[in-house]
């Protein structure tokens, strides 16, 4: 998505490790306009399933979700970090974060999340795919069926898209990232 990489170039800001900073635009503060053309690319690209439910884990995903839920109209639901005391049903997955070097649980109810769910994931980062194999885990358990996985910017050079295409899921990155190295960004 031209609108994307070009925003990439222009503001992103590279940092040694491998990371990738878009908070000016995507993960903090957000462009709204941005992310409504870029839901609609996602839209597009997957029109051919049969979503009924967008799948997110919070927080950085949120906002991309609830833009393609809107446009796809269905229901947006975001996996828990936090356990809530009042959550009926639980489902949970382990996630590790390699941006914070942890194991969390992520949870969602399953009075959302069920077997006549054709769910579609949304994040913002496509990177290693802990965050994609979770949510993975979480439809399985409920008995959903994962449409596909759609994410804004993919890091090519790590190993989650590669993984995640090898089990034969439709994956659509809009914008993937060739390398980062010497903090120098480079796109597909």
């Amino acid at each position: 998505m031209i609108q994307l990489k070009e925003r990439i170039l222009s503001d992103g800001k590279c940092f040694p490790g491998g990371i990738l900073k878009v908070d000016n635009f995507i993960n903090h503060q957000m462009d709204p306009t941005l992310m409504c053309e870029m839901a609609k690319e996602l839209v597009r690209r997957f029109s051919e399933h049969k979503i009924n439910k967008v799948i997110t884990i919070e927080a950085s995903g949120i906002a991309p979700a609830i833009m393609v839920g809107y446009y796809l109209n269905v229901p947006v639901l975001f996996a828990k970090k936090k356990v809530p005391s009042t959550m009926e049903n639980m489902l949970t997955a382990e996630v590790y974060s390699f941006t914070k070097n942890k194991t969390y649980s992520v949870c969602v109810s399953s009075d959302y999340l069920c077997k006549d769910d054709r769910v579609l994931f949304i994040d913002d980062f496509l990177a290693n795919g802990n965050a994609a194999l979770g949510i993975i885990d979480l439809v399985n358990k409920a008995g959903a069926k994962l449409e596909g996985m759609g994410f804004l910017i993919e890091k090519g050079f790590q190993k989650g898209g590669e993984e995640l295409r090898n089990r034969g899921i439709h994956i659509e990155s809009l914008a993937i990232i060739d390398s980062l190295d010497n903090c120098t960004i480079t796109l597909r």
